[in-house]
């Protein structure tokens, strides 16, 4: 019969130790955190992508005004069958999308604008156009010398940045 040497004890270990609970459950909050910073929201993405293609088509259609001295307006017509948005101005044989790849795209004028003046003239003003998807917005927008870009909006300070 095994015998223990003396002042010690062979008790079984039935569990586990409070720090090692506590090593194990900051590991999991350390691992659920990383895995929900790098979830996106998706309509921030459609959103994103969606911006960055009508700066693209602002930007084409405003070289084309300029180039060819022509009078350009990007109009919104969300009532129309055959378009959200229409580009007038242009040359026929220059045709350039008329609708949002996103359904659920919403576009509004900043400033209460009809249509945004895209040339001839090399200056066309501030312009801005606010794209959202329910809460999600995001703008497009020019101060009249450089090219239309993506920019952030802060909803909460009335929609500027």
């Amino acid at each position: 019969m095994p015998t223990s040497a003396p002042g010690s004890s062979r008790r079984a270990a039935l569990g586990f130790t409070l720090i090692e609970v506590m090593v194990v459950v900051a590991l999991v909050a350390i691992a659920a955190g990383v895995v929900s910073l790098a979830l996106r929201d998706g309509r921030q993405d459609r959103l994103e992508r969606e911006a960055a293609r009508l700066s693209a088509l602002l930007e084409s259609a405003r070289a084309e005004a300029r180039a060819a001295a022509l009078p350009v307006q990007w109009l919104l017509t969300p009532e129309a069958a055959d378009g959200q948005f229409r580009f007038v101005g242009l040359p026929p044989s220059r045709a350039l999308p008329t609708r949002w790849q996103d359904a659920e795209v919403v576009a509004r004028i900043d400033g209460n604008r009809a249509s945004l003046a895209l040339g001839p003239e090399a200056l066309i003003g501030p312009q801005r156009v606010l794209l959202a998807i329910d809460d999600q917005v995001i703008a497009v927008a020019t101060d009249g010398l450089r090219p239309f870009s993506v920019q952030p909006v802060d909803v909460a300070n009335g929609g500027t940045r």
